[in-house]
């Protein structure tokens, strides 16, 4: 068993925390919200405490699941940052969705350290999270991701290392691209149904299990068709995780027709209040 230090209580980190705890680990978390380090110890077996470099002190693994690139870089490279005080050897793993500029400058002060990284964004959502059936995308060293792997079997249902560091991040970018096409699509495919007179739950049960089904269609359909959206991945979180794939997609070269204007539709969904919104509210911005 590993001592562990995580850093962000979040949807996400909350659950995946309690797996490593579940898992036998010795895990010391930090949240910059004390309310929900708190009520995390009082659910699970481990320590609290005020700082990151606090809870890095000694640990073998550090994992991270922050906010963005500036809030990474605040927990890491910060003055109370993790490596103020991680240990030679010790491996940083990075959960949040970031840009692979930023990944690779937290790598670099990493090496300097003798210190491991892996890029790790993950996929599957809070269900996933809950019930440990994450998928996750890694970039790094072969050595940093084995070791890596040794953690994230507490959670995922699948892992890959797609390449050196950043690359995990790149593979999340796509994702996200992936999920707004596939999203706006759906949301087109109900409303035409209904404008057409046909029961949309019926439509979804006829063609969801042909060449139109998706993981989308299947989890979000219902809900979309009851209007309902008080749940999930906010419209505010893929704006900002649209942002990264938009500016990364402006320094590779890539042309992202579709994205862009999903992106611009999501800002009209912020515009009708939506900001917390699942991102399939997409369809509330259709003529019924």
């Amino acid at each position: 068993m590993s001592k562990i230090a995580f850093v962000g209580l979040g949807v996400m980190g909350y659950p995946i925390a309690g797996h490593l705890s579940v898992a036998g680990h010795d895990v010391c978390v930090f949240n910059r919200t004390e309310e929900r380090r708190v009520d995390w110890i009082a659910n699970y077996s481990g320590r609290w405490a005020s700082s990151p470099a606090e809870a890095a002190v000694g640990a073998d693994i550090i994992l991270c699941c922050v906010g963005g690139d500036d809030d990474l870089r605040e927990v890491t490279l910060g003055e109370h940052g993790v490596l103020v005080t991680m240990q030679s050897g010790a491996l940083l793993i990075d959960h949040t969705t970031a840009s692979a500029v930023v990944a690779r400058e937290v790598a670099e002060k990493c090496a300097e350290r003798g210190l491991g990284f892996v890029d790790a964004p993950l996929s599957g959502g809070q269900a996933g999270a809950l019930t440990g059936r994450l998928s996750i995308m890694c970039g790094g060293t072969e050595e940093h991701y084995l070791q890596a792997q040794t953690v994230m079997n507490c959670y995922a249902l699948r892992m890959l290392r797609l390449g050196n560091v950043g690359s995990g991040q790149l593979t999340k970018m796509a994702n996200q691209i992936c999920i707004a096409g596939l999203l706006q699509g759906l949301s087109e495919g109900i409303a035409f149904a209904k404008n057409s007179g046909l029961d949309p739950l019926q439509v979804l049960e006829a063609i969801g299990q042909g060449a139109a089904g998706s993981w989308q269609m299947q989890h979000r359909g219902t809900t979309m068709v009851a209007d309902d959206y008080d749940f999930g991945f906010a419209v505010d979180w893929m704006r900002k995780d649209l942002a990264i794939c938009l500016a990364e997609a402006r320094a590779n070269g890539s042309d992202l027709p579709v994205t862009e204007l999903v992106d611009s539709f999501y800002a009209e969904i912020q515009d009708m209040g939506g900001y917390r919104w699942d991102t399939s509210s997409l369809l509330r911005r259709l003529p019924k």
